[in-house]
């Protein structure tokens, strides 16, 4: 009989705890949680006045296209990385420019 069994791990990202149930290893969403808060903390340092949700969708944006780039076996060099995130960023200022 498969264990349907969640533990619930607590994860802190960005100051704000998250109680997390998985049935994942500990450590390896500890490990998961540690990535996006790096993601969201280096978002929130190129938009230090946008608000929490701007941050969100940037560093979502950011780990998409990282996920596509190793799912599609691109290899970037750091200007590349760079450009891309500037133009991740403008996406994202005319979307919520679009909502105002």
């Amino acid at each position: 009989m498969p264990n349907n069994h969640h533990d619930v791990i607590h994860v802190e990202i960005l100051g704000q705890q998250y109680p997390i149930r998985s049935q994942l290893d500990a450590s390896y969403v500890s490990e998961l949680a540690s990535y996006v808060h790096q993601k969201m903390q280096a978002a929130a340092d190129r938009s230090p006045a946008g608000d929490s949700v701007r941050v969100a969708v940037l560093a979502a944006l950011n780990i998409a296209d990282e996920y596509f780039r190793c799912r599609d076996g691109h290899d970037t060099d750091e200007g590349s990385v760079k450009r891309r995130t500037l133009e991740i960023e403008a996406i994202v200022d005319q979307a919520i420019a679009g909502q105002d």
